[in-house]
C-alpha cells in the first residue's frame, strides 16, 4: 500500500506531533509536558502509595503507621520477617507486574489501534501457562525435576514459554508485513490452541502438582520473594525508558499507517519494535506471577480516560496497572477472612465489570 496523504494532511499531522512536544528542553533532550497526564500521573502515584501502605499494614499480623516507618527507616526490628521477607516483596512483584502489564497493553492497544488488544490475545500468557504446566506436569511430587530444567525455576520457564509463543504468533502473522488485524485473530486462534494444551497437561500430572499449577495459572503472588522481584525489576529498567523514547513512533502508528508513512516512518520495523517490546514487558510481568487478567486490557483504557489522550500513554498506564494490582491483591487477602483468593481472581471480576461498561457505553454511543 502507498501513501496517500498529500502534503497538506502531511503538514497537519506534522504540526499535531509537534504541538504534543511543546514543552521542557533541557540542551539536546526535549521532554512533552502535558499537564493533565501530569497530574493523573502524580494522583494515581498518590494513591498507590496509599495502597502499598495499606497492604504493608494489614495482615494477621497488623502493624500500625508508625511501625510501618519505623522498619522504613530501620529503627523497628519486631517483625523484621513480615515485613521485609513477607509482605514487602509480594508488594513489591505485585507493583511491578501491574506495571510491566499495563505497559505492554498500552503499547499493543495502540499498535492495533483497538481498546480491547492485549498480550493475553498474542498467546504470550497462555504460551508462559503452557510452558509453567508442561514443567509441573512432568516434576513429580513436590515439582523436583533434575537436569537443566532444575536450575531454571518457574518463572525463567514461564519467560521462555511467553516469549516463544509471542515469537511464533508473529511469524505466522506475517505476509511480508505485519496487520494488525491479522495478528490479533492469530493470536487468539494461538491462544485458543495453548490453553487447551494447558488444560491437557493438568490432566497428566498428580493432584499435588496440578493444584500448584492451577493456583499459578490464576495469577497469585502468594509466596513472592525478592527473586522473582529482581527479573521484571530489570527488565522494567531497561524496556519503560525505550517505550518513552518511541512516543513519536507510538504517536504516528496511532494516526494510521497512512499517515505514519506519510510521515517517513519505516511502519514494518517500527510496528516490529515496539511488539518485541510489548511482548518482553508481558513475559517478564508473566514470569514473575502468573497470568493476571485483564491488567494489560483495562489498565491502558483507564489511563487514556485519565490523561485524555489520542492513545494509551505508556507511562500512566504503568502506574494505573501498579495500583490496580496492589490493590486487587488487598482485596484477595483480606476480602474472604483467613481464605486468601489469587489475585487474578479478583482482577478478572473487575475486569469483566470494566468490559460490560465498555459495551454498554459503546450502545449508547451507537444510539445517541
Amino acid at each position: 500500500m502507498t501513501a496517500t496523504l498529500t502534503t497538506d494532511e502531511r503538514e497537519r499531522a506534522r504540526a499535531r506531533l509537534r504541538r504534543r512536544y511543546r514543552g521542557l528542553r533541557l540542551g539536546p533532550v526535549a521532554l512533552p509536558w502535558r499537564t493533565r497526564p501530569v497530574v493523573a500521573a502524580a494522583v494515581v502515584a498518590l494513591v498507590t502509595a496509599a495502597l502499598v501502605g495499606f497492604n504493608l499494614m494489614v495482615g494477621r499480623t497488623p502493624l500500625s503507621t508508625g511501625q510501618v516507618w519505623a522498619h522504613f527507616i530501620g529503627t523497628d526490628y519486631e517483625h523484621y520477617f513480615t515485613f521485609w521477607r513477607v509482605r514487602m516483596p509480594r508488594v513489591v512483584v505485585g507493583l511491578l507486574t501491574g506495571a510491566a502489564l499495563a505497559a505492554a497493553g498500552a503499547i499493543t492497544q495502540t499498535i492495533m489501534r483497538n481498546p480491547l488488544a492485549s498480550p493475553d490475545l498474542l498467546g504470550v500468557t497462555h504460551g508462559a501457562s503452557a510452558a509453567v504446566v508442561a514443567v509441573m506436569a512432568s516434576a513429580g511430587s513436590y515439582g523436583i525435576i533434575s537436569g537443566p530444567l532444575a536450575a531454571l525455576g518457574v518463572p525463567a520457564v514461564a519467560l521462555a514459554g511467553g516469549l516463544a509463543s509471542g515469537v511464533l504468533c508473529y511469524l505466522l502473522a506475517w505476509r511480508g508485513g505485519i496487520d494488525g488485524y491479522r495478528l490479533l485473530l492469530v493470536g487468539v486462534g494461538l491462544s485458543a490452541v495453548l490453553m487447551n494444551v494447558t488444560l491437557w497437561l493438568l490432566t497428566l500430572g498428580e493432584v499435588t502438582d496440578t493444584g500448584r499449577a492451577m493456583v499459578w495459572i490464576a495469577g497469585s503472588l502468594s509466596g513472592r520473594t525478592w527473586e522473582n522481584a529482581l527479573p521484571v525489576a530489570v527488565a522494567l529498567a531497561v524496556l519503560l525508558p525505550a517505550c518513552l523514547v518511541a512516543a513519536r513512533t507510538l504517536d504516528a502508528l496511532s494516526y494510521g499507517d497512512d499517515v505514519a508513512r506519510g510521515l517517513g516512518l519505516p511502519l514494518e520495523r517500527a510496528r516490529t519494535g515496539l511488539l518485541v517490546l510489548a511482548v518482553l514487558l508481558a513475559a517478564f510481568g508473566t514470569s514473575a506471577a502468573g497470568p493476571i487478567l485483564f491488567v494489560s486490557l483495562a489498565c491502558p483504557q483507564i489511563a487514556l480516560r485519565l490523561a485524555r489522550a489520542s492513545r494509551p500513554p505508556v507511562l500512566l498506564s504503568a502506574l494505573v496497572g501498579a495500583a490496580l494490582t496492589c490493590g486487587a491483591d488487598l482485596l484477595a487477602r483480606n476480602l474472604l477472612g483467613t481464605i486468601q483468593l489469587p489475585v487474578g481472581v479478583v482482577t478478572g471480576c473487575l475486569g469483566a465489570l470494566y468490559l460490560i461498561y465498555l459495551l454498554v457505553r459503546g450502545n449508547r454511543k451507537a444510539q445517541a
